[in-house]
């Protein structure tokens, strides 16, 4: 159930936001680049969940200025000013939604705020929980940027938010089926990377069967760096995932689903804007045990 969702706008709903840059100055004072910004979704385990909508409607992000700057004008640079609704749910295996592509000062920015309202869960027997938003709505959700992102005259950069949904939207009763769940409450998580940076991890899946392969749905898919649990994803219909935003680097990865074996926990190498391929085989439970 991870929800990619566009890392454009969206890139301010999270409360917890970390960006990375190789740039930590203010960038060029003069001229404008181009700051796009999409957005993803962290995986969690949505069976009883049908819908995850929120509804943005405004991004500012806030430039860095120097110590001695004499420039009076506000520091926040609007980079989207209309409604766009979303499911989290269907942001998922490396689906992204673009919220932002505009035109901004050159210079760095470190915070960015994401205005939102509309925010509900609906779950598969059709109740709908219409969810509180702190300072969503008002002031805007803050989400620091650190270090800060630099745009550069006449350049691009591509900021990617990952919405992590199971801490986002926090259950309240028993998650055994629609009837126990009584609520949630909305804590928006997002970890953020800037995609100049950042690789992808992608691959399959599946189970021999008669010695041909079928795919295997909703297998757990772990990265660990430093032996911190860093983000999961779970594979589509077809053995699928796929993980977006993790920086450049060496992980350990393991697939597991009830029922089968778990994998070897595996050492992978992730490399900036590049495409990192692993795909996992596991045997039934059954088979290891001669029956």
């Amino acid at each position: 159930m991870r929800t990619k969702i566009f890392f454009g706008i969206l890139m301010a709903l999270g409360v917890v936001m970390t960006s990375c840059s190789d740039d930590k100055g203010t960038g060029s004072p003069e001229g404008t680049g181009t700051l796009s910004v999409r957005m993803t979704d962290a995986p969690y385990p949505y069976d009883l969940m049908a819908e995850a909508n929120v509804t943005v409607f405004k991004i500012e992000a806030r430039q860095v200025q120097d110590e001695d700057s004499e420039d009076s004008n506000s520091p926040y640079v609007t980079l989207m000013e209309e409604e766009i609704d979303m499911n989290l749910l269907e942001l998922t295996n490396g689906v992204t939604e673009q919220l932002a592509n505009v035109e901004v000062p050159a210079g760095s920015y470190d915070l960015i705020r994401v205005y939102v309202k509309g925010v509900n869960v609906v779950l598969t027997d059709g109740t709908t929980f219409n969810l509180k938003v702190p300072s969503g709505s008002s002031s805007g959700i803050k989400v620091f940027v650190d270090p800060a992102i630099t745009v550069t005259s006449g350049l691009s950069s591509d900021l990617l938010l990952d919405f992590d949904v199971s801490s986002s939207f926090v259950a309240k009763g028993t998650f055994n089926s629609p009837s126990g769940i009584n609520g949630f409450n909305f804590k928006p998580v997002i970890k953020a990377t800037n995609e100049s940076t950042a690789g992808t991890l992608t691959g399959n899946v599946s189970t021999l069967i008669e010695d041909a392969p079928a795919p295997l749905e909703g297998a757990l898919i772990s990265v660990f760096a430093a032996d911190t649990l860093n983000t999961t994803s779970f594979t589509d219909v077809d053995g699928n995932y796929a993980i977006l935003g993790l920086e450049a680097g060496m992980y350990e990865v393991l697939s597991e689903i009830d029922g089968y074996i778990s994998s070897d926990t595996l050492e992978i190498q992730i490399d900036a804007a590049n495409i990192t391929v692993q795909d996992f085989v596991l045997e039934a439970e059954q088979q290891n045990s001669g029956n």
